[in-house]
């Protein structure tokens, strides 16, 4: 798999990380955008919710108001996730479906090995967790998302630096307990972090360059350093609008 563009470490707004995320899923089905890898953060703070998913169900949006956490809905499924500004980063893939197992999970597992050679770089030993999850000690340290649409293929994930696990359980719908000792601890038992195993904490970048490494082996692509074309720019910027609007976040 040759030639693929990945872009450098970007922190947008959820509206328009969103909307470039669609914009190249366009672009790359029409055959105007290469395959990318791209990277980026949350600012500020953001829930997203999947695509299938109840608004009212799944976000505090109170919780949310008082902590200043926007809330977006994606363009993939599963479940609603808490990106903290301060300690994820995000990742992206965009490619045509042919360059990809057709099974969906095989995909998966495609894509998130690029993330489990990252991790090693970093010093961890990780697995994958089907459907979607990366796990290290059997803690998970990255789950993922995927849509298809148009002929390619969108996944995009967390990778947990150093999230505020606490914050996460007060923004999302969990159970009424969710925010007790016992049940944060039962968390943690679950998840984990690059903070929490390394015993310290990597930088963005640090983590950014060893997960281009990662992917670059487990899709065996060659990456060149390139950043948005104007056509993304202007696709993304109208694209922007929807991903803001009330209309498409209470859409279920």
């Amino acid at each position: 798999m040759e030639g693929w563009r990945v872009i450098p470490l970007r922190v947008d707004d959820p509206f328009y990380s969103m909307a470039i995320d669609e914009a190249i899923l366009k672009l790359n089905s029409e055959g105007r955008s290469p395959n990318t890898l791209r990277f980026w953060r949350w600012q500020p703070s953001t829930v997203s919710l999947g695509y299938f998913q109840s608004l009212e169900r799944e976000v505090d949006l109170l919780a949310a108001a008082k902590y200043g956490v926007a809330v977006v809905r994606r363009l993939s499924g599963g479940g609603a996730v808490f990106h903290d500004h301060d300690g994820e980063l995000t990742y992206s893939v965009v490619c045509r479906q042919e360059d990809l197992p057709r099974d969906i999970m095989e995909s998966f597992r495609v894509i998130c090995g690029g993330l489990i050679k990252g991790f090693e770089r970093l010093g961890l030993e990780a697995r994958f967790a089907p459907l979607n999850d990366v796990e290290v000690g059997g803690k998970k340290i990255s789950g993922s998302a995927q849509t298809r649409k148009w002929g390619s293929v969108l996944q995009h994930g967390t990778i947990l630096v150093d999230p505020d696990i606490r914050l996460m359980f007060e923004l999302l719908k969990v159970s009424p307990e969710k925010i007790s000792d016992k049940f944060i601890a039962s968390v943690y038992e679950r998840v984990t972090s690059l903070a929490r195993e390394l015993k310290k904490r990597p930088s963005f970048e640090e983590v950014r360059d060893a997960m281009c490494a990662g992917f670059a082996d487990s899709l065996s692509a060659s990456f060149e350093e390139g950043d948005l074309t104007s056509e993304e720019i202007n696709l993304a910027e109208e694209l922007k609008a929807k991903y803001a609007s009330k209309e498409w976040l209470m859409k279920r």
